[in-house]
Order: structure tokens, then C-alpha cells, then sequence
């Protein structure tokens, strides 16, 4: 087999991956009034993202500081103008076939809709007037304040978030960026209307924001629309906020916290320079090349070597003129101290040689990689510009940071390394089990391409997809097998995503170190995944580096090299991932859902099995689920993207050619029905209750499986009927939706909210009226077709990455679906009626069918 080296390419190859992308079309301009208006075309899809920027965040809130004004003003601009009542709102986008959402964060906050082109008007007057023209309605704003309190008890209960936040109070002294976003729930308690209309008068002016809109329109009707909708806004005068500079770090810091949980997480962060200093791109190159991928150099050593941590994970956040050089380590409780002091033991090690021109050019190209990534969608697109504009004032600003990047030497990260990740600038925050508290004192495209598969059935029975789109340069191979819980043998539940895991490491040809090495050296990405019904492997890659990505595909499908070293490595991360789960009590009260339904059936476990299910697997286990999953009736590839057909078809055909013998791979499991209907209490040390109501649903290939699509947009969103009752109206709970844990013959329809121990009574009450009504027919004017509409705008939307299309066609084919089944996806939806929702509720989501859990703070 023919070697494909890993070899750095020259800085001018890599330019010029990017520099078509650099040169693509924005028009920039200021209205009148200030505000300042950036205009991307892509024609490829007809979809477009319309996104108001505005300059304000939680470190802007002055003497209100901490109190999370900014997030709270971000819930309020949904709930009414002079023009909306709050769901209009909602409503409006929806029937459009849009998508709205907000965020904030310390110096901005975002509001966007992502919608069909068509309706692109829509999405620009829903966001000049719910941004700009807000009532900020007073019996919203108590109702919110509810909402929002129980967010910030979910923060409580989330170990990752309350790890983030200790290392932020630790690492910032006099800096905002120590206050959380979402504010401290006393401060943010005492925050009142004439608060919100004050900070909303003085910091929403246009003159502070920045409009972008990317996607498929024309420039000058475009311009008119931006005119029409934005141009009437008047500039205000805008106060200066001040901020106070954060000082230089001068000596060690450290916090340990212990809580609920199962495992230790540890956050090492180094105080480093703003965006604007000139060595926050060789710092930026320097995490990447240190902890980015399972073959950088900390994964490496810490993982896979020296067995000290189970993940690890680096990254440099510079927001503004001060950042963090962040180190996340997840580890066993008894192995903490050994993994931070093996942590700085190595980064102390290292010297120039370590930084050779492979890890150095791996590094750059994963930066083009990015770059290409976030344009895959208008979305993406739209967010790369308004970043660039309001975060580092230049829309320009990309080119010259790729050019920085990519001139980076070796001799400049060894400087950095040794400049800022300094003891002196280190603070440590360590989050831990209570019982280790005792021993222990962070393009624009001008064509459209097609959608379709080609499908190319083997003589064995194996199925080859292929799908050429030259939109950007990327290309997607997929591998899927049918497999999941259902087909793993009694007992060994977990087993299928550990297989996939394996798949994509150790091969005759490489280690698993190699294998990582080999793919991210040229800024691509290998991955599994592993579900109820499949599993297989995803390889995302530039064009130029199709025969690396061909031969990796090869090595992993044909010749694996399941090793006792790697089996352990991946078993033990595998578990900790498991104990992970346990510690979110959303997660924790799913597997309780899933037991009490599934009973004996495979389901009662999610993909990655239990800690009981996956610690007596042994290798010969992995061995012979792979001989039975791997048969050419089992076998479904797609190839999407930009690739030259006479090349990979018959490279891909001569791997499929080699594949064993055998059919489908197929279960003899039914579903009687819920195991244990009826209540059940689950009690956490939690501050939240999370109520969970499960009832019987149809599998995929169940024809009312469209029906239950439609039933479970009805049931979520923010303008759905129990949305707007149980959080909006009442303000029992922050999150409140339906989802589904779908087979292939028979599913979970499960509905979920957070709410308080004592609102999850009444929270219960509304989830069965809101069932009745359904069952009755009793549907709002226009509430079906505003989910209908939702529903295929969304499903358009979700084909716009080359690995999403792939992915969807090899998975229908591997259900015995057509390759494209996705064109009657619009067609099935809308024949869904009142009636077939009414006599779908009716037959799955019965009374004494219901599984009824409720987890958390719950009483005993």
C-alpha cells in the first residue's frame, strides 16, 4: 500500500487555500443613523441569516455590574413591540419557515434568524422591530425573571459551568470578565423594570450595533430592504462605559471545589495578552498544537502514554485586551495531583526541537481548515463577519491573521511557551467528588449544487453513495452499519460505540497516534459515531488531501488492529464519559426514563451503555461485533463534496469488493410496551427538579413516524402552546419540550422540563392538559402549519454541510430507505391533519401508558 507522508506545506500552499474565500463579496456600509450594515452573498442554497450585533454585554452593565442585565434584556426583546405581542414574534418567524434565537455574552449580544430566502423580509423586520422598538411588557418582565432564575440553577447543577465560573472569579481580580454572564442570582434578583428600560434606551442605539446578512440575495434589493427596515431607527447619544483593565498576574493561584459528581475535571488557565497583541496568533497556533486532537502533544502524553488523564483539551480565549490560556484535563479523582504536576512537568520539558515544521504546519492547516468550516453555512458565515466587526473592528481582519499564522516558527513558540504559560501566571481550579474531599486539604458559490445521491449498488450488496458539490473545498467520506443496542449481545450494552471508537485508531498500517496525527497534520477530522440503529466512521478533509483520507478510510474499514493497550485507554475514557452523563441531571434522569420504559428490552440503555454494562467487555468482544457488522449487505458509504469521481469511485469500489460475505444485519427484539408505567421519584443534590413524562412512539419506518415529526414541533420551541403556557405564562421552568429516542421499529416520545421542587406538580398538570388537547384537535388557527413550515425549513437547512448530506443518504440506504429519501420529506409532512395528530395522540400517548420521572430536588 502507497504511503501518503504527512509533510508541512509551504505558507504560499496554504494561503492559497483561504484566499479565494478571503476575497468573496461584502459590501460594508453605515446608514444614516450608525449603524453600521455588512451584506455577504452566497447563492449556493436558498437560505439566508439576518444577525443584529449589538456592542453590549455583561461587562457594560456599570454600576449594575454582575446583576446580568445584558442576558436579562436578551430574554426581554422576545416578548412584545408596539407593532408584536410577544409569540407574534415567534409566530411570524415560524411560519416563515425561520429559525430565531439570542445570545450574550461579556461584550455583545446577538440576535439572529436564520430563514428560507424567500422570506428574508420576514427576518428583517421581526429583528429591526424586536431589537430596536421593545416595550419590555411589565408582566413579562416578572414572568422572565422567573425563567431566568431557574437558569441559573441549572448553571448550579452543570459541574463544566461551575468549574468556568471559579475560573473566572480565580484568574480575573478587577476585570468584569470575573462577574458571571448571567449574573449572580441575589444581584440579579433586585434588577427592576426601570433597570432594563434604562440599560435598553442607552446601549440599543444603532449607532451601537452592526447588521449582517449572509446567504442568497441580491446585493442592491438587499440594500433597499436594510434601508426600509433599519433607516428609520434614530442615532442617540452612547455613553462611555468604563472598564477596568485587569493587572498583571503575579503569583500562583488555585481553588478546589467538591460537589455531586463522579469524576475530577481540572482547569489550568495562564493569564495571556488581548486580541491585538502580536502574540495571540503564535499563542493561538501554540494550543492548538498542544492540545487540539487526540494526536497533540498533551493528548499524547497525558492520555495515551502516561495514562494520567482520561481528555484533555487546550484553547487561547482572548476576547479583548486580556485573555486565558486555557488547560481542561478530565481525570479519576485519585489521579488529580499526579495529572497536574505531569501537566506542567512536560510543558517545563519541552524546547524548540519539540515544535518541529509537522506539528507547525499541522497546526496552520487546521486554522484553514476553520476558516473553510465556518463558512459551510449562511449561518456560520454571517457569525464569522459580525465577529470580525464588532469584536476586532476590522472585517479584514481574517487575512492578515491567517498570513501571521502561517509565518509562525518554531523559535516563537518556544518564546510564548515560556513568556505566558508561566507559574506566576497560572490560576488552577479543580472540581471533585465529595468523598475526595477528605484526602485533599476550566464562497459565495454562484451555482446551486444538487442534493442528490447517486447510488451504486456492489454485487456483493454493499451500497456506494456519491454526491459531487463543489461549493467549497471539502470533501466527506461516511461509513455506516446497521448495529446499536438492539443487535449487541444481552449484557454488553456500550459495545457498539466503543467498536466505532476502535475503528478509527490503531490499523495495521498506523498507531492510533498516527492515525490522529496523519488526519490533523492536514487539518481534517476523523470521528466515529454510534446511535440506536448504526454506527460507523466520518473522515472531513480538503480536496488536495483526498488519497490521505482514502487510505485512512481503507486502513480503518479492512485492516484495524485492535490492541489490549488501546482497548483499555478507550474503555476507561469510554466510562468516564459514562460518569460524566451521571453528574448532568438531565442526562441522569433520561437513563432513569429509559430504564423504567425500556425495562428489558436494549433501549433501556442510551448508545454508550452503563458502568455496569461496559467494564466486564473484553477485546474478543470488540473482535466479534466487528465480524459481524462488517458484511457487505451491512455496508453503506457515501462520498460528498468536491472530488474527482474517476478517482474515487473505483478506489472505494475495490474496498467494498474486499468486504466479507453476509446480509443486513437484523434484530428479533420487539416492544411490548412500557416496562413500569406509573410515578417515580428519583432525589438528587440538585437545586432543579426535572419532570419526564414517556410514552410509547413509532419507530421510523412506522408510517405515522411523520406524524410524530409534527407532534413533537407542536409540543417544543419557543411559540409552541406548552412553551408559552408553562414557562411564559406561568414561569414554572426554564426549558419545557418533547423529544424522542427513535428506533427503527418503535421509539420513546418523551416530553422533559426543569423546573423547582415546588412547581413540578403543577408542571405535570400542564404537560397532560396540553396532551388532551392534542387528542381532542383542539390546534390554535395557523398552529399547524407554522410546525409544518418549521419543520421543512429546517430539514433544508440541515443539508448544508457536505458530512450532514452524507451521513442522511448512507443511513437511508442502510434502513432500507431510498438514498434521497429526503424529497418526500416536505411532501409527508404536510399530509399530516388535525385529524392524524388527534388519533396519534390518542393511540401512543395514552394516560396508563405513561412513564411519570421526576428527578433532582424532589424530597424524599
Amino acid at each position: 500500500m502507497p504511503e501518503y507522508p504527512n509533510a508541512p506545506r509551504s505558507a504560499e500552499h496554504t494561503r492559497s487555500l483561504i484566499a479565494p474565500l478571503l476575497r468573496e463579496p461584502v459590501e460594508r456600509f453605515t446608514l444614516k443613523n450608525g449603524l453600521t450594515v455588512l451584506l455577504k452573498p452566497d447563492r449556493a442554497l436558498e437560505v439566508c441569516s439576518a444577525q443584529v450585533w449589538v456592542k453590549t454585554g455583561s461587562i457594560h452593565e456599570g454600576d449594575k455590574i454582575g446583576s446580568g442585565l445584558s442576558h436579562y434584556l436578551e430574554h426581554m426583546l422576545f416578548k412584545g413591540t408596539e407593532k408584536r405581542q410577544g409569540r407574534e414574534i415567534s409566530e411570524n418567524v415560524q411560519s416563515a419557515g425561520g429559525y430565531i434565537n439570542a445570545y450574550t455574552t461579556f461584550d455583545r449580544t446577538v440576535y439572529y434568524i436564520d430563514i428560507p430566502s424567500e422570506n428574508v423580509d420576514v427576518a428583517l423586520d421581526v429583528l429591526s422591530d424586536s431589537v430596536f422598538r421593545s416595550t419590555l411588557p411589565a408582566e413579562e418582565v416578572e414572568k422572565e425573571r422567573d425563567v431566568i432564575l431557574r437558569e441559573i440553577d441549572m448553571g448550579e447543577d452543570d459541574p463544566d459551568q461551575k468549574l468556568s465560573k471559579a475560573l473566572f472569579e480565580t484568574s480575573f481580580k478587577e476585570h468584569p470578565y470575573r462577574y458571571p454572564i448571567i449574573g449572580y442570582k441575589d444581584l440579579f434578583s433586585q434588577v427592576t423594570r426601570d433597570d432594563l428600560i434604562a440599560y435598553y434606551r442607552e446601549r440599543y442605539v444603532p449607532n451601537n450595533a452592526a447588521l449582517v446578512v449572509a446567504g442568497d440575495f441580491d446585493v442592491a434589493e438587499m440594500k433597499g430592504k436594510v434601508e426600509r427596515d433599519f433607516g428609520g431607527l434614530s442615532r442617540r447619544s452612547l455613553p462611555n462605559v468604563w472598564v477596568p483593565s485587569e493587572p498583571v498576574q503575579l503569583a500562583e493561584r488555585s481553588a478546589h471545589l467538591y460537589e455531586d459528581v463522579h469524576i475530577s475535571r481540572v482547569g489550568a488557565g495562564f493569564q495571556t495578552p488581548g486580541l491585538t497583541d502580536p502574540d495571540t496568533p503564535i499563542l493561538d497556533v501554540l494550543s492548538l498544537i498542544l492540545g487540539s486532537g487526540n494526536s497533540s502533544m498533551l493528548s499524547a502524553h497525558l492520555r495515551e502514554e502516561t495514562q494520567w488523564a482520561h481528555a484533555v483539551d487546550a484553547s487561547n480565549w482572548t476576547p479583548g485586551t486580556v485573555g486565558v490560556f486555557y488547560i481542561a484535563l478530565v481525570c479519576d479523582p485519585g489521579k488529580r495531583e499526579g495529572a497536574i504536576a505531569a501537566l506542567h512537568a512536560y510543558l517545563e520539558s519541552l524546547t524548540v526541537d519539540d515544535f518541529t515544521a509537522e506539528r507547525v504546519g499541522k497546526a496552520v492547516r487546521q486554522v484553514i481548515s476553520a476558516e473553510i468550516n465556518a463558512r459551510k453555512t449562511v449561518s456560520g458565515q454571517a457569525s464569522k463577519l459580525g465577529a470580525a466587526e464588532v469584536v476586532i473592528g476590522d472585517v479584514g481582519y481574517a487575512e492578515n491573521y491567517l498570513r501571521r499564522v502561517s509565518e509562525v516558527t518554531p523559535s516563537e513558540l518556544f518564546r510564548v511557551l515560556k513568556k505566558w504559560l508561566r507559574r506566576d501566571r497560572l490560576s488552577t481550579i479543580t472540581l471533585n467528588p465529595l468523598s475526595s474531599a477528605t484526602t485533599d486539604s476550566d464562497s459565495a458559490s454562484v451555482s446551486r449544487p444538487s442534493l442528490d445521491f447517486e447510488t451504486h449498488v456492489q454485487a456483493n450488496g454493499s451500497a456506494l453513495l456519491l454526491r459531487e458539490n463543489n461549493r467549497l473545498p471539502n470533501m466527506h467520506l461516511r461509513l455506516v452499519m446497521n448495529g446499536g443496542s438492539l443487535l449487541e449481545m444481552p449484557g454488553k450494552q456500550g459495545s457498539t460505540s466503543l467498536l466505532a471508537t476502535l475503528l478509527t485508531k490503531d490499523t495495521e498500517k498506523r498507531t492510533a497516534l498516527e492515525v490522529a496525527s496523519a488526519i490533523e497534520s492536514v487539518g481534517g477530522s476523523f470521528y466515529e459515531f454510534s446511535g440506536n440503529n448504526s454506527l460507523g466512521f466520518g473522515i472531513d478533509a480538503l480536496p488536495s488531501d483526498v488519497d490521505l483520507a482514502l487510505d485512512l478510510f481503507e486502513q480503518s474499514l479492512l485492516y484495524p488492529n485492535f490492541t489490549e493497550e488501546t482497548f483499555s485507554l478507550e474503555k476507561s475514557a469510554h466510562m468516564a464519559a459514562i460518569k460524566e452523563d451521571l453528574d448532568d441531571i438531565v442526562a441522569a434522569g433520561r437513563r432513569v426514563l429509559r430504564r423504567r420504559f425500556f425495562g428489558s428490552h436494549p433501549f433501556c440503555l442510551g448508545g454508550s451503555g452503563s458502568l455496569e454494562s461496559v467494564e466486564p467487555l473484553v477485546l474478543s468482544d470488540m473482535t466479534a461485533l466487528r465480524n459481524r457488522f462488517l458484511t457487505a449487505g451491512n455496508v453503506s458509504v457515501a462520498v460528498s463534496g468536491q472530488f474527482d469521481v474517476s478517482v474515487v469511485t473505483p478506489r472505494l469500489e475495490e474496498m467494498l469488493a474486499k468486504l466479507p460475505t453476509g446480509e443486513k444485519a437484523r434484530s428479533e427484539w420487539t416492544f411490548e410496551g412500557p416496562a413500569e408505567p406509573g410515578r417515580h421519584r428519583e432525589p438528587m443534590d440538585r437545586q432543579q427538579a426535572v419532570v419526564f413524562h414517556g410514552y410509547p412512539g413509532p419507530g421510523l419506518l412506522d408510517p405515522d413516524f411523520y406524524v410524530s415529526e409534527v407532534a413533537d414541533e407542536i409540543f417544543s420551541g419557543m411559540s409552541s402552546n406548552l412553551f408559552e403556557k408553562v414557562r411564559e405564562e406561568l414561569s414554572l421552568a426554564y426549558f419545557v419540550r418533547s423529544s424522542r429516542i427513535v428506533g427503527l421499529d418503535t421509539a420513546l416520545f418523551y416530553f422533559y422540563a426543569g423546573t423547582s421542587s415546588e412547581g413540578y406538580p403543577r408542571v405535570i398538570e400542564e404537560l397532560e392538559k396540553e396532551v388532551a388537547r392534542i387528542q381532542e384537535g383542539g390546534l390554535l388557527d395557523g398552529e399547524l402549519e407554522r410546525c409544518k413550515t418549521r419543520l421543512k425549513a429546517s430539514r433544508r437547512m440541515s443539508m448544508q454541510t457536505n458530512a450532514a448530506c452524507a451521513s442522511q443518504a448512507a443511513m437511508n440506504v442502510a434502513y432500507g430507505l431510498p438514498a434521497n429519501d429526503w424529497r418526500a420529506y416536505d411532501e409527508r409532512i404536510d399530509a399530516v391533519t388535525v385529524d392524524r395528530l388527534a388519533a396519534f395522540a390518542s393511540r401512543f400517548l395514552r394516560a396508563n401508558d405513561r412513564v411519570e420521572v421526576v428527578v433532582g430536588a424532589v424530597g424524599e
